[in-house]
């Protein structure tokens, strides 16, 4: 068999309710204040949804510096730190936080344990920007471990009152072992009352965990700067399934498929379903005949709005935007 013959479909996969929350956030602002609406890094790490939103009047900046006075500005999904914050505030500008909800739930549990007192371990990676948002909930008394290595070097200044936090697109699998790591040289380590991986996460690094062992190559749908698409190719390659991760269907390499009977396909949760589309009429191009979607979890969880977004006369649904 030369080409692929079965196209088979993660669920979930694609877009989470705080990427749904950060976009719809930009798209009303544009609609109701127009253009140019500022946004404070990319709105979600996705290429297609970036250039989007640029066509429709957003302008990315990653330096408040580059923000005309009186300018209507967005923070991202990732969310940003106190710092960020309090400039903003005095510059005048009419803010949007688009942070997701369960980012924004870390940075409140940050702030609450340091009143209280607690010095905090973060698993992350260095550079993320929802990392740096969270870092910079403090002035001091937090400190990145990557790896299991990085345990063994942090130095709190004092173990008795310690928690842990975590970025929200990890892998769980390396979370959990780079947290088993802090427990064992940090017993006291306080812990979250729920894990900070986010739901979207986790169901779509479970769904992968399905698929891998029924296909033969996987394909991740996914920006190179996007954590948790980063993540699903590598959950695949860990169970020993070929994967690859493209921004677009243009990506595709046709040798990838051959000799394999049977393609996985997943997404991000910052890659839209139109991406996923066209990825399918690429592998359908090159000989795939069929296409299924496996049994999976359906989320409906939806997160509100900031107040101040709706638009006059409009109903309750919600604006269209990269379905």
């Amino acid at each position: 068999m030369s080409q692929a013959q079965e196209i088979v479909l993660a669920e979930p996969r694609g877009f989470c309710a705080g990427v749904d929350r950060a976009i719809e956030i930009v798209e009303r602002a544009l609609a109701k204040f127009g253009r140019p609406i500022y946004v404070r890094h990319e709105i979600v790490h996705n290429t297609y949804v970036v250039n989007d939103l640029k066509e429709k009047g957003a302008i990315f900046i990653e330096d408040l510096n580059d923000v005309p006075p009186g300018a209507t500005l967005v923070f991202s999904a990732h969310g940003v730190s106190k710092a960020v914050q309090e400039e903003a505030r005095q510059r005048g500008f009419t803010i949007f936080d688009a942070t997701c909800p369960l980012v924004t739930k870390v940075h409140v549990e940050v702030a609450k344990l340091h009143r209280e007192g607690y010095e905090f371990i973060m698993i992350g990676h260095k550079g993320h920007p929802e990392v740096e948002g969270t870092m910079g909930q403090l002035d001091t008394g937090i400190h990145l471990v990557e790896d299991v290595a990085d345990v063994a070097r942090v130095a709190p200044s004092q173990e008795s009152r310690l928690a842990v936090v975590t970025q929200t697109t990890l892998s769980v699998d390396d979370a959990a072992e780079i947290l088993s790591a802090v427990k064992a040289r940090f017993p006291l380590v306080r812990e979250p009352k729920q894990q900070d991986i986010c739901y979207a996460t986790q169901n779509r690094q479970d769904a992968v965990k399905l698929l891998s062992p029924q296909v033969d190559v996987v394909i991740v749908v996914g920006s190179p700067t996007s954590s948790n698409s980063n993540r699903l190719r590598e959950v695949a390659w860990k169970l020993g399934t070929e994967s690859y991760m493209v921004d677009s269907a243009d990506e595709l390499q046709a040798h990838w498929f051959e000799g394999k009977a049977r393609v996985g396909l997943t997404a991000g949760a910052s890659a839209p379903e139109i991406l996923v589309r066209q990825v399918v009429d690429r592998i359908k191009a090159l000989g795939a005949i069929s296409v299924r979607t496996m049994d999976g979890l359906t989320e409906t969880i939806k997160f509100p709005l900031p107040k101040g977004l709706k638009i006059a006369g409009e109903d309750a649904e919600p604006l269209d935007h990269l379905r």
